[in-house]
């Protein structure tokens, strides 16, 4: 393509609301434009970039007998009824009425719409497995939509959904996808991790999420050098050593602790450290009052706690909830408490010979606590994973932290959507059967802003050839006729070879175009010049490297191709 053809809107200064790499290079580079807050408009560049990622992942949905459909982006509510889901989802599903009344959403997701679509054709088991997969827009009503396509509110996303007849089958074809999702992502050239992950609003009890390293990553994963396992933080296991020394149990007491709230401040003023003090907290789960404590450096895990309670949902109490219920905020603890109220501690206080805790009054707190003495102790693996916290898996390594952007999740959702929704079969004996499914989501656009965010320098964009708007940049210097007729010959004879270029023959100064070409970042610029061209020579360089290669004009191509070579670029 012409670039004098082209619409590639390139700016020389950062946009002052970008506030990651990959945002604001693809606004330099002319990939996208802002529409509205997490809403974009995807350039000829940009789209280019979003069809690489696209086929790649076609390409391997196919491979493991995923069938191409395209759903409706607006859904009518009685699905997300019937799943149970409009009401539990939350202010990011947006809700809208059409003229009659009649309500709808927004697809951020299409679990509904496709068990209902497929419920109404599978009838007999010699009809699965199935799986079906769509690229389409959705749209989640994030409250801070920002970083670009890292989180945007309207967004392209791959959703692919199995139905299998039993437990087994839908294991199967969640390994299949987890494959296929190693081989999308080593293609894109990325480097990643598939880590365990919470399931969250999609549901199901089995999840992995797969992470592209970079420092900007919004996630936090654990990982084991030691035997290789990798979870977001949210579900690390976390081993806890069984703790045989023994120390004299001493009656527990209470203690004045004016004003003294937080856990450090306690600390302070009874002279302790932090980690000799309970961080106390109460949730509602299922309808249910629960009291979590963990050590007073640590964090209760939401994702953990629900996971471990095999709830459906949890949330924080209120102060006002929490008051009426036991005591003021700051002061709550466990000793005493109604036997109504489940109390579950994490494993690491397991540990601990006494525990310093709120009292339930003001301004009180109690020292010398001993779990299941003074009250009833439930232990779980409740805290988010901290440095130095050890493996659970090997339970030898402590953990190594990792920041990552999480570009595909995949789910085996088990019969959480096919149930409430009668999704059935018969098996070879007539009875009816809940088909099991699963369901796999890859965001496109935010896969070309990862691939971003570990491939750039100061000057732009350096593009792994799989995702690279371009494959070549051709840049023409000046106007003499002999350059603009090698240069032009040098471009047809690379459409005629099948090399993707994008011929730079503006009037241009030099310096313009190799800063847009750097901006861009195409993974190799071929240079038609004057002096270099009475030598016979063309200039080629790596985007990749600072080296300049000057090879005779009668094998530019093939060592162009050689270039483009995987291994090479």
């Amino acid at each position: 393509m012409r670039h004098s053809q082209m619409l590639i809107p390139t700016m020389k200064e950062d946009p002052a609301d970008a506030q990651v790499v990959s945002h604001r290079l693809m606004l330099r580079a002319g990939m996208i434009k802002r529409v509205a807050a997490g809403i974009y408009s995807y350039l000829p560049l940009g789209l280019r970039v979003l069809q690489k990622v696209s086929q790649i992942v076609r390409e391997e949905m196919n491979s493991v007998g995923g069938q191409e459909i395209l759903m409706p982006m607006a859904q009518p509510a009685e699905l997300w009824k019937k799943s149970g889901r409009w009401s539990e989802y939350g202010p990011e599903l947006l809700r809208l009425k059409d003229r009659k009344q009649a309500d709808f959403c927004l697809g951020p997701t299409h679990e509904e719409v496709v068990t209902e679509l497929m419920s109404d054709h599978i009838k007999s088991y010699r009809q699965l497995p199935q799986t079906v997969y769509q690229i389409q827009t959705k749209f989640r009503d994030e409250t801070r939509p920002r970083f670009g396509l890292m989180r945007a509110r309207e967004f392209i996303m791959k959703d692919a959904y199995s139905f299998d007849v039993d437990q087994a089958g839908a294991i199967c074809s969640y390994e299949k996808m987890y494959q296929a999702y190693w081989r999308i992502f080593q293609r894109c050239g990325l480097r990643f991790k598939a880590v365990e992950a919470d399931t969250g609003s999609i549901g199901g009890n089995r999840s992995h999420e797969f992470q592209v390293l970079a420092d900007t990553g919004e996630d936090l994963i654990a990982n084991c050098d030691h035997c290789g396992y990798a979870a977001n933080i949210e579900l690390a296991n976390v081993f806890v050593a069984t703790d045989s020394s023994h120390t004299e149990e001493l009656p527990y007491e209470k203690v004045l602790t004016p004003s003294q709230k937080t856990c450090v401040e306690v600390a302070d003023f009874l002279g302790v450290s932090i980690d000799k003090t309970v961080k106390t907290v109460l949730f509602m789960a299922d309808d249910k009052p629960i009291m979590a404590l963990c050590r007073g450096d640590h964090e209760i895990n939401e994702s953990k706690l629900k996971k471990a309670l095999h709830a459906n949902w949890a949330r924080l109490m209120t102060d006002e909830e929490a008051r009426l219920l036991v005591g003021p905020t700051g002061f709550l603890g466990p000793v005493g408490l109604n036997p109504e109220i489940r109390i579950v501690v994490d494993r690491v206080l397991s540990k601990m010979p006494s525990l310093i805790t709120g009292a339930n009054q003001q301004d009180y707190h109690l020292a010398h606590v001993v779990c299941n003495r003074d009250f009833p102790a439930e232990f779980l693996d409740l805290h988010s994973a901290t440095l130095g916290d050890i493996c659970g898996q090997c339970q030898v390594s402590p953990f190594v932290f990792h920041r990552g952007i999480e570009v595909g999740h995949i789910f085996y959702l088990g019969t959480k959507y096919s149930e409430p929704m009668h999704a059935c079969y018969l098996d070879e004996k007539g009875c009816e059967k809940t088909i099991e499914m699963g369901c796999y989501g890859i965001g496109i656009g935010r896969t070309a802003a990862a691939a971003i965010e570990q491939n750039h320098d100061a000057k732009g964009i350096v593009w792994p050839l799989a995702l690279a708007p371009f494959q070549v940049s051709l840049v023409r210097l000046g106007q003499d006729e002999e350059v603009v007729k090698t240069a032009d010959q040098l471009y047809r004879t690379m459409l005629e070879n099948n090399i993707e270029v994008l011929y730079d023959d503006r009037d241009e100064r030099p310096g313009v175009k190799f800063a847009d070409h750097d901006l861009i970042g195409c993974p190799v610029r071929v240079t038609v010049g004057g002096r270099s061209l009475k030598e016979g020579l063309i200039e080629v360089k790596r985007r990749s490297s600072d080296e300049v290669s000057r090879v005779a004009l009668d094998s530019v191509i093939t060592y162009i191709a050689e270039q483009l070579a995987p291994t090479k670029v």
